[in-house]
């Protein structure tokens, strides 16, 4: 299995792509001007409690305040809001929570009117960026990543990532932090810290403690509201995250990035340094892998899948469905719940994929094809979790109900990602309407063609508009190239001025129209 991922800089903006075998499996943009990133944390101000929410509105620099409920304020804060005003005012200068003495927590099921008072400096982190016409959510209970630990001021509680399943490694993790934790942090072990040595483990906590001195130290003279804190870059942060030993390989058009992530690969995993590669091509980076082509058949409205089969995606504020489609895909299948069972397998790999390449979040609703075998319908169910596992939002999803329908919850942090595939109609420049990218029709073209000669046609011509038959036909290797080498069969194009943008047909050699 090949994993790369493919990184393109402008002087705003950075994207990260991912790819497994060569298909796109996660986008993400890093832009220049957003201030508000999940794990950023902000010394704020309480602008008002509202008790009936029993949460508080908080003032952290952002159009629309930020979102804090009772719940998100962790059972340290008056150990916290103590140690703010003391770092603050420039009364404590030794930041390592060792002599601290820590107040009472706070009743869990208590008013947010008896903790917080208006005007009332805090720390606080965001757990989800601005979304749509929300301000950011925050949480007063801090936490600091790392590679293989996550930091956790004002608290003992050593915790271990659910999913390291051997009982032994849990327990020699878990002896192994304790041996290294301050008095006055928790910490928790993420998966990635799965073999690994005390060594390790320690370089990484006390690079999280470095950030914490240095986070300590801004307080003093940091203005209300402000940063003191920030995610580390974008790339960093991400290889932080997915980095492991299935990558094949990194490339990065930038040659100042080049070397911080260089640098980064360096320091938590020497062996793979040799991985990072500037990429210097006349040929956009996203280009040369495909990138492009896969992000305007990705991100429509209709994605098309193998056999002909294809989802229909609609959205709103708050739900998403997912309609799985068999197509015109013909039926080798000995019956019709063999077909769909195949149809929805397929389905399920690709609206895993698509769920992680949007990012999309709240609740989504799949309306698979209708089965009457209850094994399928659980195979079905089996499957789409698996494919599920690798996605790193959280996530929960139900068994089919009596419907067929799969809900699934998954958490949004961040916006959707949202790419506009669609372009001006050259029938209709001077209207204003949009018609399917290029590369989208090519894409349905190709489809049709496959199961064409599969029908075994011997000669076809293909009539398409002007536009589209140059797409086809000029460059080389022209596409109509690549359909010989891979098909041993030649296609004739015939531009025709009178169809519309959208409008192709087949013809067989008897000039009898296929399709």
């Amino acid at each position: 299995m090949d994993k790369e991922l493919i990184i393109r800089s402008s002087s705003d903006d950075v994207d990260f792509a991912l790819l497994k075998d060569g298909k796109l499996i996660e986008l993400q943009k890093d832009e220049g001007g957003n201030n508000f990133s999940v794990g950023d944390v902000f010394i704020a101000k309480i602008r008002k409690a509202v008790p009936g929410l029993n949460a508080a509105f908080v003032n952290v620099g952002y159009e629309k305040d930020a979102f804090l409920h009772y719940h998100d304020l962790g059972p340290k804060l008056p150990s916290l809001l103590k140690f703010t005003k003391s770092v603050s005012t420039g009364k404590l200068k030794d930041f390592s929570l060792k002599n601290f003495p820590f107040e009472k927590d706070i009743d869990k099921d208590g008013k947010i009117a008896d903790v917080l008072k208006s005007n009332q400096s805090l720390l606080v982190q965001i757990v989800k960026e601005p979304i749509s016409t929300k301000g950011p959510r925050i949480s007063s209970e801090l936490s600091i990543a790392g590679r293989y630990i996550v930091l956790v001021p004002f608290s003992s509680r050593i915790s271990i990532s659910q999913k390291i399943e051997d009982k032994d490694e849990k327990d020699r993790l878990k002896r192994l932090v304790k041996s290294i934790t301050p008095p006055g942090f928790g910490i928790i072990v993420r998966t990635v810290a799965q073999g690994k040595k005390v060594a390790e483990l320690d370089k990484d906590l006390q690079n999280l403690l470095s950030r914490w001195t240095a986070m300590c130290k801004k307080l003093h003279k940091a203005h209300h509201p402000s940063k003191v804190l920030g995610e580390m870059n974008k790339a960093s942060s991400i290889l932080r995250d997915i980095f492991n030993d299935t990558f094949t390989s990194i490339h990065v058009d930038d040659e100042e990035l080049y070397f911080q992530i260089k640098d980064y690969v360096h320091e938590i995993a020497p062996n793979k340094e040799s991985i990072v590669k500037l990429y210097q091509s006349n040929v956009p980076i996203f280009e040369k892998f495909g990138i492009e082509r896969q992000i305007k058949t990705s991100f429509g409205k209709t994605v098309s899948m193998a056999k002909g089969a294809y989802l229909v995606i609609e959205h709103t504020e708050a739900l998403h469905v997912v309609d799985v489609n068999s197509g015109n895909r013909s039926n080798k299948a000995n019956n019709q719940e063999e077909t769909a069972l195949e149809v929805n397998l397929i389905a399920a790999t690709e609206i895993a994929r698509q769920l992680r390449l949007r990012d999309m979040g709240g609740i989504i609703v799949v309306d698979f094809i209708d089965m009457t075998n209850a094994e399928n319908r659980q195979k079905l169910f089996n499957h789409f979790r698996d494919e599920m596992k690798d996605d790193r939002a959280k996530h929960k999803i139900l068994p089919p109900s009596k419907f067929g329908l799969i809900q699934i919850t998954r958490q949004r942090v961040r916006p959707e990602m949202n790419i506009k595939t669609r372009e001006e109609n050259p029938d209709e420049i001077m209207n204003g309407s949009e018609v399917e990218a290029p590369i989208g029709i090519v894409q349905k073209i190709t489809h049709d063609l496959e199961r064409l000669l599969k029908k075994d046609y011997k000669k076809l011509t293909l009539n398409t508009h002007p536009f589209i038959a140059a797409f086809l036909t000029k460059g080389f290797p022209s596409i109509r190239s690549k359909w010989f080498f891979e098909h041993k069969k030649w296609v004739k194009i015939l531009p025709r001025d009178a169809y519309t943008y959208l409008e192709y047909h087949f013809f067989d050699k008897d000039g009898k129209q296929v399709k």
